[in-house]
């Protein structure tokens, strides 16, 4: 019998476990700070009725579906964001949830698209989105969530990029183009990646757009300056426009009201060139950029669906959110040296070189954990310079070593591995853990 390859397919990839704990602690900082806003864990199925997925982002993500006809005959895909399932689970149990509702949803989402630095076939979104309210609240809870979370994850050089789409809209519809608006607005979101010449041939070329209206597309796509001087120059370009004179009023709210919840115009700034690629934004959209490595792309974006929902039900459900880019921005911090070389999934090492006291290591590893202590216990009675290799390769910062003599006199020694220093210290006092133990093998957190 020949042997078979191991592999993994084109865009999808094994996560080792040195991946695999930053990757967990950054789930765990995005649910701290979700929470922290009141946002409630859901979960839906990977797979979904093919009709639910189709039509929603536009023609670029039905190209990207993993679909395919079940056992059951059943047309079926594999869901490529976590908004369109939550617009359908939401119609489902709107009268349950009550509204509005705030969720939060950790999961894998597939795409069968070209892979990039950064970004694979199955990857993983980190979403919150408050569904049921229209109200600008919600847009400005957005970019405060957006902040707090990247400043949680530990950078402080990145810049959230915030647009309404309406300005944009708003301006297609006096030029009469308002049909076309998924091409144009699609085109535009390339600007960066392409520039505006790229830019204007895609527009004529998928929307039909002349020379004239891409000229004054880009115009308003292009303009610059401070949050204040940027709204100050956009007045006069969406005057005749109603819905873009309310895109640039919701624009000025979200940043004045950032701004007096602390966020700086260096954190938020004001960027008309983006669109967000999927046609389901109605309103506000975010792109957030890390200053020490733009290239990368943006690390947690979003907006406002205000019309998604009313697919699946006749009930008013409007909606705004965004995602991290779990992967992408793991790609970045990795790229950028961010991340820990040698990650332990616990705290204290517990060498095993004492055969027969094998019930009495199991008895102190369980001690120390229920006083909040993980412990990691050697399964092999080897040599100790063999175990400690072990537990220095693995990253661990301190050993608790335990032999026939430590044993017998009730001590134990507390080895730090990053230092090489040791301290003898009783384990046991009154039938529990010592103080002087737990304050040694905590001293550096």
């Amino acid at each position: 019998m020949s042997l078979i390859e191991p592999r993994t397919l084109k865009g999808f990839r094994d996560y080792l476990p040195s991946a695999m704990v930053p990757r967990e602690h950054l789930i765990d900082t995005a649910r701290k700070v979700y929470k922290s806003y009141g946002f409630l864990p859901i979960d839906t199925p990977a797979l979904e009725y093919e009709e639910i997925l189709t039509g929603k982002g536009g023609d670029e993500s039905d190209k990207q579906l993993y679909r395919f006809e079940d056992s059951g005959g059943r047309k079926v895909a594999l869901r490529f964001d976590l908004t369109v399932p939550l617009a359908r689970f939401v119609a489902q149990h709107s009268h349950e949830l009550g509204l509005p509702f705030k969720r939060y949803h950790i999961a894998t989402v597939w795409r069968g698209e070209n892979t990039q630095r950064g970004r694979y076939r199955e990857f993983m979104q980190c979403d919150f989105d408050t569904i049921g309210s229209e109200s600008i609240a919600c847009d400005v809870e957005t970019a405060l969530v957006i902040h707090d979370l990247l400043q949680a994850i530990g950078f402080d050089d990145f810049k959230i990029h915030v647009n309404n789409r309406r300005l944009l809209t708003g301006l297609l519809e006096r030029l009469d183009l308002e049909g076309r608006s998924g091409a144009v607005l699609r085109a535009l979101d390339k600007l960066p990646k392409i520039g505006p010449e790229k830019v204007a041939e895609e527009m004529a070329t998928s929307a039909g757009v002349s020379a004239a209206q891409a000229r004054e597309i880009l115009t308003l796509a292009s303009v610059s300056g401070t949050n204040d001087a940027m709204l100050a120059q956009l007045e006069p370009l969406v005057a005749s426009s109603e819905r873009g004179r309310d895109g640039l009023g919701k624009l000025a709210t979200l940043l004045g009201s950032a701004r007096a919840a602390g966020v700086s115009d260096k954190r938020l700034q004001l960027d008309v060139s983006i669109a967000r690629g999927l046609d389901y934004y109605t309103g506000t959209v975010f792109e957030t950029f890390l200053g020490a490595l733009p290239t990368i792309g943006s690390v947690c974006s979003g907006g406002r669906y205000d019309d998604l929902a009313s697919l699946y039900t006749k009930e008013r459900l409007p909606g705004i959110g965004a995602s991290l880019g779990l992967d992408r921005l793991l790609a970045a911090m990795e790229e950028l040296k961010l991340l820990p070389e040698k990650p332990a999934v616990a705290p204290v090492f517990l060498p095993y070189f004492t055969e027969s006291r094998l019930t009495d290591y199991f008895k102190l590893a369980a001690r120390l954990r229920q006083s909040g202590l993980g412990v990691e216990f050697y399964p092999e009675a080897k040599k100790l310079g063999n175990q400690l290799k072990y537990a220095d390769r693995r990253g661990f910062r301190f050993a608790l070593v335990v032999g026939d003599s430590e044993w017998e006199a009730g001590r134990g020694q507390v080895k730090d591995l990053k230092t090489g220093s040791s301290a003898s210290v009783p384990l046991e006092t009154n039938g529990a853990v010592s103080a002087e133990l737990l304050a040694a093998l905590t001293a550096s957190h």
